[in-house]
Protein backbone atom coordinates (compact mmCIF):
# COMPACT_ATOMS: atom_id res chain seq x y z
CA UNK A 1 0.00 0.00 0.00
CA UNK A 2 1.17 3.37 -0.50
CA UNK A 3 1.77 5.96 2.22
CA UNK A 4 -0.71 7.87 2.88
CA UNK A 5 0.76 11.60 2.59
CA UNK A 6 -1.14 13.60 4.91
CA UNK A 7 0.90 11.72 7.82
CA UNK A 8 4.49 12.72 8.77
CA UNK A 9 7.20 10.25 9.55
CA UNK A 10 5.96 10.00 13.31
CA UNK A 11 2.23 9.42 12.32
CA UNK A 12 0.96 13.10 13.20
CA UNK A 13 -1.01 15.10 9.82
CA UNK A 14 0.46 17.45 8.21
CA UNK A 15 -0.26 19.39 5.08
CA UNK A 16 1.21 18.37 2.16
CA UNK A 17 4.40 20.99 0.62
CA UNK A 18 3.68 21.06 -3.09
CA UNK A 19 6.29 23.92 -3.32
CA UNK A 20 8.50 22.15 -5.21
CA UNK A 21 6.07 20.79 -7.73
CA UNK A 22 5.28 22.11 -11.54
CA UNK A 23 2.30 24.21 -12.06
CA UNK A 24 0.10 21.91 -14.90
CA UNK A 25 -3.64 22.18 -16.11
CA UNK A 26 -5.21 19.80 -13.25
CA UNK A 27 -9.40 18.45 -14.47
CA UNK A 28 -11.02 16.43 -12.05
CA UNK A 29 -14.90 14.93 -12.34
CA UNK A 30 -16.86 13.58 -10.10
CA UNK A 31 -20.66 12.50 -9.78
CA UNK A 32 -23.62 11.50 -7.38
CA UNK A 33 -27.34 11.39 -7.72
CA UNK A 34 -29.77 12.26 -4.86
CA UNK A 35 -33.21 9.61 -5.37
CA UNK A 36 -37.06 11.00 -4.37
CA UNK A 37 -40.44 10.39 -4.10
CA UNK A 38 -41.66 10.68 -8.25
CA UNK A 39 -43.71 13.21 -6.67
CA UNK A 40 -40.72 15.50 -5.47
CA UNK A 41 -38.83 14.97 -8.32
CA UNK A 42 -42.11 16.62 -10.55
CA UNK A 43 -42.16 19.65 -8.51
CA UNK A 44 -38.49 20.35 -8.94
CA UNK A 45 -38.60 19.61 -13.11
CA UNK A 46 -42.25 21.76 -13.49
CA UNK A 47 -40.51 24.40 -11.54
CA UNK A 48 -43.29 24.32 -9.27
CA UNK A 49 -41.75 24.16 -5.64
CA UNK A 50 -42.43 27.21 -3.58
CA UNK A 51 -38.68 27.62 -3.09
CA UNK A 52 -37.94 28.48 -6.79
CA UNK A 53 -35.69 26.74 -9.20
CA UNK A 54 -34.07 24.07 -7.10
CA UNK A 55 -31.24 23.02 -9.49
CA UNK A 56 -30.35 26.83 -10.14
CA UNK A 57 -29.77 27.26 -6.37
CA UNK A 58 -28.01 23.67 -5.90
CA UNK A 59 -25.70 25.00 -9.18
CA UNK A 60 -24.70 28.12 -7.64
CA UNK A 61 -24.54 26.11 -4.44
CA UNK A 62 -21.96 23.54 -6.07
CA UNK A 63 -20.04 26.35 -7.26
CA UNK A 64 -19.48 27.97 -4.16
CA UNK A 65 -18.80 25.45 -2.37
CA UNK A 66 -15.94 24.23 -4.69
CA UNK A 67 -14.17 27.36 -4.25
CA UNK A 68 -14.36 26.93 -0.64
CA UNK A 69 -12.98 23.06 -0.60
CA UNK A 70 -10.08 24.43 1.93
CA UNK A 71 -12.20 25.75 4.21
CA UNK A 72 -14.03 22.58 5.00
CA UNK A 73 -11.50 19.71 4.11
CA UNK A 74 -8.70 20.71 6.70
CA UNK A 75 -5.65 19.56 4.98
CA UNK A 76 -7.16 20.52 1.39
CA UNK A 77 -4.64 23.46 -0.30
CA UNK A 78 -5.83 26.70 -1.63
CA UNK A 79 -6.51 25.93 -5.50
CA UNK A 80 -7.62 28.96 -7.40
CA UNK A 81 -10.19 26.87 -9.91
CA UNK A 82 -9.95 28.41 -13.01
CA UNK A 83 -13.50 26.21 -14.34
CA UNK A 84 -16.05 24.55 -11.99
CA UNK A 85 -18.86 23.20 -13.98
CA UNK A 86 -21.85 21.56 -12.47
CA UNK A 87 -24.56 19.47 -14.82
CA UNK A 88 -27.71 18.46 -13.21
CA UNK A 89 -29.89 15.96 -15.06
CA UNK A 90 -33.34 14.75 -13.69
CA UNK A 91 -33.94 11.22 -14.27
CA UNK A 92 -37.45 10.27 -14.38
CA UNK A 93 -36.42 6.25 -14.80
CA UNK A 94 -34.46 6.54 -11.47
CA UNK A 95 -36.62 9.26 -9.81
CA UNK A 96 -33.30 11.24 -9.14
CA UNK A 97 -31.19 14.13 -9.89
CA UNK A 98 -27.64 13.19 -11.49
CA UNK A 99 -24.88 15.59 -10.55
CA UNK A 100 -21.77 16.01 -12.34
CA UNK A 101 -19.20 18.31 -11.60
CA UNK A 102 -15.45 19.28 -13.39
CA UNK A 103 -13.11 21.05 -11.95
CA UNK A 104 -9.94 22.98 -13.45
CA UNK A 105 -6.80 25.02 -12.34
CA UNK A 106 -3.51 25.45 -13.09
CA UNK A 107 -1.86 24.95 -9.91
CA UNK A 108 0.75 22.45 -7.85
CA UNK A 109 -1.62 19.76 -6.57
CA UNK A 110 -5.02 18.31 -7.97
CA UNK A 111 -8.90 19.25 -7.89
CA UNK A 112 -10.44 16.22 -7.07
CA UNK A 113 -11.44 17.56 -3.62
CA UNK A 114 -13.27 20.23 -5.50
CA UNK A 115 -15.27 17.96 -7.78
CA UNK A 116 -16.49 16.00 -4.78
CA UNK A 117 -17.03 19.09 -2.58
CA UNK A 118 -19.01 20.64 -5.73
CA UNK A 119 -21.19 17.70 -6.25
CA UNK A 120 -21.86 16.58 -2.58
CA UNK A 121 -22.92 19.96 -1.96
CA UNK A 122 -25.20 20.50 -4.96
CA UNK A 123 -27.45 17.55 -3.70
CA UNK A 124 -27.12 18.76 -0.54
CA UNK A 125 -29.17 21.57 -1.45
CA UNK A 126 -31.46 20.09 -3.43
CA UNK A 127 -32.38 17.92 -0.22
CA UNK A 128 -32.44 20.96 1.51
CA UNK A 129 -34.55 23.03 -0.77
CA UNK A 130 -37.38 19.73 -0.67
CA UNK A 131 -37.07 18.33 2.83
CA UNK A 132 -40.46 19.59 3.51
CA UNK A 133 -41.90 17.58 0.50
CA UNK A 134 -39.50 14.38 0.78
CA UNK A 135 -37.15 13.70 4.35
CA UNK A 136 -36.37 10.17 3.07
CA UNK A 137 -34.01 11.21 -0.28
CA UNK A 138 -30.72 9.32 -0.36
CA UNK A 139 -27.56 10.51 -1.68
CA UNK A 140 -25.34 7.89 -3.82
CA UNK A 141 -22.81 7.08 -5.95
CA UNK A 142 -20.96 10.00 -4.90
CA UNK A 143 -17.31 9.45 -6.68
CA UNK A 144 -14.11 10.17 -8.70
CA UNK A 145 -14.80 9.92 -12.41
CA UNK A 146 -11.58 11.21 -13.81
CA UNK A 147 -8.66 13.43 -13.00
CA UNK A 148 -5.68 14.62 -14.79
CA UNK A 149 -2.50 16.36 -14.33
CA UNK A 150 0.33 16.33 -12.28
CA UNK A 151 2.99 13.71 -11.72
CA UNK A 152 0.53 10.86 -11.49
CA UNK A 153 -0.86 11.57 -14.73
CA UNK A 154 -4.65 10.54 -16.09
CA UNK A 155 -7.02 8.43 -13.98
CA UNK A 156 -10.30 7.27 -15.37
CA UNK A 157 -12.84 5.09 -13.21
CA UNK A 158 -13.23 1.93 -15.27
CA UNK A 159 -17.35 1.77 -15.89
Amino acid sequence: MNKLSHFNARGEARMVDVGGKPVTLRRASAEGRIHMQPATLRLIMQGAHAKGDVLGVARVAGIMAAKKTAELIPLCHNVPLSKIEIELEPRSAESAVYCRATAEAEAQTGVEMEALIAVEIALLTIYDMCKSADRGMTLDGIRLLEKSGGKSGEWRRER
